[in-house]
């Protein structure tokens, strides 16, 4: 997809205040309306200022599209970085006008379901008695779900300056992660969204947690995957190796005959809970270098005497 400079668009400064945003736009609007524009590229020109519209009139919106930076060119090839959006606090987000079909496959990803996380507390719906309730992506650490973790989280929160201009407030918060707590699912600080009003209670603040890159695991659901080096005798002949595991290294069997790739399950060694997940181990069969003549001697023998040919599937030599 293509990067969309919404500023470039609007034909407004970066630090443009809301009210300049809201001036240009409504200068704009009627100049490209399709009802009475002569402009031959009217239709797009006004749904495009609609989409940006959209973003900059929306503090949030705004302060999250900004930090991606300046160095990116509308009509640029774009796609979003993982997690851009942990650690910014949202009141909800999503649409808030108009046909979700009119909008960019560039607003769609950025703002789009994804963004949405709060289901349907948009801003326009502020006045109610109890406060809004606030959602925010944050990171954790593989052992913080295994074991559980208080951890101290930072989290800014986008809101409009006495001068019209979009800043971010930023607030630290001790949070407690449960055991066994999965991607994609939430933690619930009851009482830390927004203020109610007229003395109603506060609402609340949803942390969905996103788990940050391990240097061994990767993570699916409750299963862990680990990818471990063996050496060919290994894979070949079958063995014993010593082998990690988020709670301690065990002691696995590696059968004899073992392929590249080949899958062996350690049931209950995943993400802890009532149904724990599962750790899979995928051989990767590693092989020696031939930088000694021991070694190359070694080889030469094996291509002597073994008559292998990893290719005689595929018809070729």
């Amino acid at each position: 997809m293509e990067y969309k400079d919404y500023y470039q668009v609007m034909g407004v400064a970066r630090d443009a205040t809301q009210e300049e945003i809201k001036r240009a736009y409504r200068k704009l609007a009627r100049k490209y309306h399709p009802d009475v524009s002569k402009e031959p590229d009217a239709e797009a020109r006004f749904k495009e200022l609609g989409e940006a519209n959209e973003v900059l009139k929306d503090p949030e919106k705004r302060a999250a599209y900004d930090q991606l930076g300046r160095e990116w060119k509308s009509g640029q090839e774009f796609r979003p970085p993982p997690d851009w959006d942990a650690g910014f606090e949202f009141r909800g987000g999503g649409y808030t006008a108009g046909d979700t079909d009119e909008y960019s496959d560039f607003f769609e990803a950025l703002f789009g379901r994804g963004f949405a996380r709060g289901g349907g507390t948009s801003g326009r719906q502020a006045f109610r008695m109890r406060g809004e309730h606030h959602h925010a992506k944050v990171l954790i650490d593989l052992e913080d779900s295994m074991n559980g973790a208080t951890r101290a989280i930072s989290l800014r929160m986008p809101e409009l300056s006495r001068e019209g201009h979009v800043v971010t407030r930023e607030r630290t918060l001790n949070v407690r992660i449960p055991k066994g707590i999965r991607p994609g699912q939430q933690i619930r600080l009851a009482g830390q969204g927004g203020t109610g009003l007229g003395g109603a209670e506060p609402g609340d603040l949803y942390l969905e947690v996103e788990f940050r890159e391990h240097p061994l695991y990767s993570v699916d659901g409750a299963d862990l995957h680990l990818l471990l080096p063996v050496a060919p005798w290994e894979a070949a002949l079958g063995a014993t190796i010593k082998a990690p595991t988020p709670s301690g290294v065990v002691d696995l069997k590696i059968p004899a005959n073992s392929n590249q790739g080949r899958k062996l399950r350690l049931k209950g060694r995943g993400l802890p809970g009532k149904q724990p997940g599962d750790l899979y181990i995928v051989l990767q069969v590693a092989l020696p270098p031939a930088d000694s003549e021991v070694a190359k001697s070694l080889y030469r023998q094996m291509e002597d005497q073994l008559g292998f040919n990893p290719r005689a599937t595929m018809g070729v030599a």
